[in-house]
C-alpha cells in the first residue's frame, strides 16, 4: 500500500520564494506580506499534501532570509482576555514570545511587535513593558470608528495616521500573529498609508496556503480546508471579482471576498489606484504547481475530512453545544464522497470490540496490515495496538511477550497506590518506557523500539474517546488517530 507522496516540497521552496521576490519587485522594492496560517507546524497542510513538510513556510522564508523582517501583531483584547491558542494551550501573549524565540532560532530577524486595537488596556500596557524590558520594540495601533467602511476617516491623519509608524529596514516585511483576528491586514494597510505619506513605494500581498485558488471549488483539498474551519463557518467560494476581471474561475474564501471592495477602495485612496482587481490577485500561493500526484493528494484530503468529522463528534460528546459543525462536516463528506469505508481501521477496531466486549484499537501500517489491540488488565487498547504494530514492523512473533507481567505490575502499583490513579492499565507512553527498559536486555524489544519511526503517518482508530495522554503520545509518534464519540464508562466526569 505505502504512503504515496503527492507534493514536491523542494519545488515548492524554490517557486514560492521566487514568486514572493517577483511581488517585491512589482512594488518597487518594499512589500508587506500578510502571513496566514501556522508557520512552524502546519500539520494540516502536511496531512492533505503528502510530502509537504510542516515547517515548509519557515524554510521558504529562510530562502529569503537576507531580505526578511518579521512584525508580530497581537490584539489588545486578546491580551486582556488571556486568549488561549487552542492547539498549544498557551495564551496569545506567551505565544508572541515563543514565536520570537522560534524565528530567531531559524536566523530570521524579528523587528518588532505591534499591539492592535489598543485602547488603554492595562494588560496590554504590562505586556508592552515586559517586551520593552526584553529589548523588543513595540508599536501601538488604535481602534478606528466605523472600520472598515468609513474610508474618509480610516485613510486620514485621524485614522491610520494616528497609528504608530512601524520602523522597518528590510524589503520584505512579514506580518504574522499568534492567531486569527489579530489585525494583520490592518497593520499592513496602516503601513502602506504611512509609507505613502513618506514618499516610499510599498505594496501589500497575502500569503495563505488554503483554499488553493487554482484548484476546483469542490476539490477534496479545498473541501478539507472547509472541514478544518467548520467551527468558524467559513466557506470557499468562486472569486466573483476575478471572474469578472479576467473571465477565469478561481477559488477564494468568503471573508476575503466580502472585504475586497473595501480593500480596493483603500488602495485607491492610499496609492491612487488599486494594484489588484480581485482577492485572488493579492495572493502569492504556488501550491497547485507543486502537486505531483493528484490522486494521492485527493485521497489524503478525503481522509482529513473524515478525521475532522470524528474529531467534531468527539468534541460534541465532550462539551455538548451546537451540532451545526457536525452537520456541515456531514455535508462536506457527501460532496467529497467520503464514508467510513476509506478508513479500514474503523471496521477492524469495531470488530475487535464486538469480539471482546471491551474498547479496542487498530493501526493500519504502511504495508496495509492492520494491528489491533484489546483492553486487558495490564494495558488499554491504545497501548496494546501500539505494541502489536511494533511487533509486526520488527518481524516479531505476535505471541511473543516483549514486556513481562513482572515488569508491568510494579508500575501499576506505583500508579494506583502512590500516584492516586484509578486506572491501573498502562498508557501508551508508559508502555513505551517499559519497552525501552526491556530493550536493554532483550533483542526483540530493542528491535520493536527501533521500529517506532515506521509508525509515522499511519492511521489509527479507537472505539472510545482516547485519553489525553494516549492522544498526545500518538500525535508525537506521527499517527493520525480518530476515535468513536463515546466513553468507556457512563461516568459524567472524564479526565
Amino acid at each position: 500500500m505505502g504512503h504515496r507522496i503527492g507534493f514536491d516540497n523542494q519545488r515548492y521552496l524554490q517557486t514560492q520564494s521566487a514568486r514572493i521576490r517577483e511581488r517585491i519587485d512589482q512594488f518597487g522594492g518594499k512589500l508587506y506580506l500578510e502571513f496566514g496560517g501556522k508557520l512552524f507546524d502546519d500539520y494540516h497542510a502536511s496531512r492533505v499534501l503528502p510530502g509537504f513538510a510542516p515547517d515548509s513556510k519557515i524554510r521558504m522564508l529562510k530562502e529569503l532570509a537576507a531580505s526578511v523582517e518579521i512584525v508580530i501583531a497581537i490584539g489588545a483584547a486578546a491580551i486582556e482576555q488571556n486568549k488561549i491558542r487552542g492547539d498549544l494551550g498557551i495564551t496569545y501573549d506567551e505565544d508572541v514570545l515563543r514565536l520570537i524565540d522560534a524565528f530567531r532560532a531559524e536566523g530570521l530577524y524579528v523587528g518588532s511587535v505591534v499591539i492592535t486595537q489598543y485602547a488603554g488596556q492595562s494588560a496590554a500596557d504590562s505586556f508592552r513593558e515586559r517586551l520593552e524590558s526584553l529589548g523588543i520594540r513595540v508599536y501601538l495601533h488604535y481602534p478606528i470608528a466605523g472600520y472598515p467602511h468609513n474610508l474618509e476617516l480610516i485613510v486620514s491623519e485621524n485614522g491610520y495616521g494616528k497609528n504608530d509608524y512601524i520602523e522597518t529596514t528590510k524589503p520584505l516585511v512579514v506580518v504574522t500573529a499568534p492567531g486569527p483576528g489579530s489585525g494583520k491586514m490592518a497593520t499592513c494597510l496602516s503601513q502602506l498609508y504611512h509609507e505613502n505619506q513618506r514618499g516610499v513605494k510599498a505594496g501589500y500581498a497575502k500569503f495563505e496556503t488554503f483554499p488553493v485558488w487554482d484548484l476546483p471549488l469542490k476539490h477534496p483539498v479545498n473541501l478539507a480546508y472547509e472541514a478544518a474551519t467548520a467551527d468558524l463557518n467559513d466557506v470557499n467560494m468562486i472569486d466573483p471579482f476575478h471572474l469578472s476581471a479576467y473571465g477565469v474561475t478561481t477559488v477564494n474564501y468568503n471573508r476575503d471576498v466580502e472585504v475586497f471592495p473595501v480593500l480596493e477602495a483603500m488602495f485607491r485612496r492610499i496609492l491612487g489606484e488599486s494594484p489588484y482587481k480581485s482577492p485572488t490577485d493579492m495572493g502569492v500561493n504556488v501550491i497547485r504547481s507543486c502537486i505531483v500526484d493528484e490522486d494521492a493528494v485527493s485521497d489524503a484530503a478525503r481522509q482529513e475530512i473524515l478525521r475532522r468529522y470524528y474529531a467534531a463528534c468527539c468534541d460534541h460528546r465532550r462539551n455538548g453545544g451546537s451540532e451545526q459543525e457536525i452537520f456541515k462536516l456531514e455535508l462536506l463528506m457527501k460532496q467529497a464522497d467520503v464514508d467510513d469505508s476509506i478508513r479500514p481501521t474503523i471496521a477492524a477496531a469495531a470488530e475487535m470490540e464486538a469480539q471482546t466486549g471491551e474498547p479496542a484499537a487498530a493501526i493500519e501500517l504502511e504495508d496495509g496490515t492492520i494491528a489491533c489491540g484489546k483492553t486487558s488488565d495490564l494495558m488499554g487498547p491504545s497501548s496494546a495496538a501500539l505494541l502489536n504494530a511494533l511487533k509486526h514492523l520488527a518481524g516479531i512473533d505476535p505471541k511473543r511477550h516483549l514486556i513481562s507481567r513482572s515488569a508491568i505490575e510494579p508500575i501499576q502499583r506505583l500508579k494506583t497506590e502512590f500516584l492516586g490513579s484509578q486506572n491501573p492499565r498502562l498508557h501508551s507512553d508508559e508502555i513505551l518506557i517499559a519497552l525501552a527498559i526491556s530493550a536493554a536486555r532483550d533483542e526483540a524489544a530493542a528491535a520493536a523500539l527501533a521500529a517506532i519511526p515506521k509508525l509515522q503517518n499511519c492511521d489509527a482508530h479507537i472505539t472510545v474517546i482516547q485519553t489525553s495522554v494516549d492522544t498526545d503520545t500518538y500525535h508525537r509518534l506521527g499517527l493520525h488517530v480518530t476515535c468513536s464519540p463515546k466513553y468507556q464508562t457512563n461516568r459524567l466526569y472524564h479526565k
